[in-house]
């Protein structure tokens, strides 16, 4: 049987060398199960599930802050924040620098960490 080189060669040096950019799932950080250690001893997702300690987060990704009918502090009801992508970033990455008042205290200081607890989060809810 002959080998053609010309051929071969092509093709496995395309099988070997990963598209540009690309990374290995494994490599990206699993937001439900971020949200599960991080969040849910707090704040629940399922709709309608209440909890004395913080807001439901169903839904979060577009609602206005303060506004489910929790006990919120003032400090977050006159904020006038939008739950957007760009404020939740920046709120869990500190809450007190984003709204001075609040009584929101965890911090999730690694951004590849919030960016899937956001994503997990707009999934929600829907």
């Amino acid at each position: 049987m002959k080998f053609d080189l010309a051929f071969a060669a092509p093709v496995m040096l395309a099988l070997a060398i990963p598209a540009a950019g690309a990374a290995p799932a494994a490599d990206a950080p699993d937001g439900g199960a971020l949200f599960r250690q991080r969040c849910q001893s707090c704040h629940s997702v399922t709709p309608g599930q209440n909890s004395p300690l913080a807001p439901n987060l169903s839904g979060v990704v577009g609602r206005h802050a303060g506004s489910t009918g929790f006990n919120y502090s003032s400090a977050l009801k006159a904020s006038k924040l939008v739950w957007n992508r760009g404020n939740l970033n920046r709120f869990l990455s500190g809450p007190a620098k984003l709204v001075p008042g609040t009584r929101m205290v965890v911090i999730v200081s690694d951004p590849q960490q919030r960016a899937a607890i956001i994503d997990y989060l707009a999934r929600t809810g829907h």
